[in-house]
C-alpha cells in the first residue's frame, strides 16, 4: 500500500513539472518565426485571408509570421505537408471546410492523411457559394440561366473550384433542385476560374462571396444566387437560396488555420488567443471586409465540433457522388 501511495506522489509530481514545463515552453514561444502555409494559389480568398490575419497576428505574437503557398492537386499538397509536420505551433496551415474533408473520404484522391491527423484551431470565414456570369450575359436572372439549361441539357459549361469541394458540393445541390445538368470544368484555385470565366471558357462559374467580389465590383462579373438561407450584405440585392425557392441549396467554404495533431495544449490557447485577438481588430475586419469575405470566428472545441459535424456532411456528398 505504502509502495503504490509512493508511486502515486511520484506521478503527481512528474505530471506537476511536465505541466509546469509546458506553461514554460507556451510562455517562451515563439523563438523564431512561425510559417503560415496556404494550400491554394497566390490571390485566391485563403491566400488572401491569410495574409492579412497574419500582418495583424504577428505584432502580437512577437514574430514574423511567413505565409507561403503549397498549391497543387486542390489543396491537397499543401494539407499532406501540414500533416507531416512537427506539432510545435511553428507550422500552420489554412484549412478549408469540407474540401480538406472530402479530400480525405474520397478513395480515388488516395490521401496520405487522416482526419485526426490536423488539429483545427481557429476558423477566420464563412464564405457562401454563388452562382456568377460576366456581366455581358445573356442570363440576367437564376431563372433566364435554368431556362436555358433545360433546353440544351449538358451544353452549358460551368467552372467549379476545387473537386467535391464547396463548390461542387453546391453545384449538386442546385442541380438536384432545378433539374438540369452543366458540364463540369475543375479549377484549382479562384484565380484560374475567374480568368476562365472572364475569358469566356465557361459559360458560368461556381466560387464564393469573396472569391467574386473584386470582379464583382468592378463591374466583371454579374451574381445569379447566393447559397445561403440570408441574403449577404456584400451583394444586398442578389437573392439567396429561400429567395428563388431553393431553401435547402446552402454551400459554404469554411477557412480556418490548422495544426498537425499533437499541439501541447498551452501553445494551442496562444495561438488561439493571438489569432483571436487579430481577428477581432478593426483592422482585420475592415480588410477582411473589403475583401467580401464574411467573418466568422470559432475557437477551439467549437471549431472541432464544427470540423466533425462537417465531416459527417463531406461523408454523405462523396458516397453520393461515388454511388453515381
Amino acid at each position: 500500500m505504502k509502495r503504490k501511495a509512493k508511486f502515486g506522489v511520484m506521478g503527481a509530481t512528474i505530471a506537476f513539472f511536465l505541466g509546469f514545463a509546458f506553461l514554460a515552453w507556451a510562455g517562451e514561444f515563439p523563438e523564431r518565426p512561425v510559417t503560415l502555409q496556404v494550400p491554394f494559389p497566390s490571390g485566391s480568398s485563403s491566400d488572401v485571408g491569410a495574409r492579412i490575419v497574419a500582418s495583424i497576428a504577428e505584432k502580437e505574437l512577437g514574430q514574423p509570421i511567413v505565409v507561403i503557398n503549397k498549391a497543387g492537386a486542390m489543396g491537397q499538397v499543401g494539407w499532406t505537408e501540414l500533416a507531416r509536420q512537427k506539432p510545435d505551433g511553428y507550422y500552420l496551415g489554412m484549412i478549408n471546410l469540407p474540401h480538406i474533408l472530402t479530400t480525405i473520404l474520397d478513395p480515388e484522391r488516395k490521401a496520405a492523411f487522416k482526419a485526426e491527423d490536423i488539429q483545427p484551431l481557429i476558423s477566420q470565414a464563412l464564405d457562401p457559394t454563388v452562382i456568377s456570369v460576366r456581366a455581358d450575359s445573356p442570363w440576367k436572372t437564376l431563372k433566364d440561366l435554368v431556362e436555358e439549361a433545360k433546353k440544351k441539357p449538358g451544353k452549358i459549361t460551368a467552372g467549379i473550384v476545387g473537386y467535391l469541394h464547396d463548390d461542387e458540393v453546391g453545384y449538386f445541390q442546385f442541380a438536384e433542385a432545378a433539374g438540369i445538368e452543366f458540364r463540369r470544368v475543375y479549377f484549382d484555385g479562384s484565380p484560374p476560374a475567374l480568368n476562365a470565366l472572364l475569358g469566356k471558357n465557361v459559360d458560368v462559374l461556381f466560387c464564393t462571396v469573396g472569391d467574386n467580389y473584386a470582379q464583382w465590383k468592378a463591374g466583371r462579373v454579374r451574381i445569379l444566387m447566393v447559397m445561403d438561407k440570408d441574403r449577404t450584405r456584400f451583394y444586398p440585392d442578389v437573392p439567396s437560396a429561400p429567395d428563388v425557392g431553393m431553401p435547402t441549396v446552402i454551400s459554404a467554404s469554411t477557412r480556418g488555420i490548422g495544426t498537425p495533431k499533437g499541439l501541447p495544449e498551452p501553445i494551442a490557447k496562444k495561438l488561439q488567443e493571438v489569432f483571436r485577438r487579430a481577428m477581432l481588430s478593426k483592422a482585420h475586419m475592415d480588410r477582411l471586409e473589403n475583401a467580401g469575405q464574411p467573418v466568422k470566428i470559432m475557437i477551439g472545441e467549437e471549431f472541432v465540433k464544427y470540423y466533425w459535424d462537417t465531416f459527417i456532411v463531406a461523408k454523405k456528398w462523396v458516397e453520393y457522388v461515388r454511388g453515381k
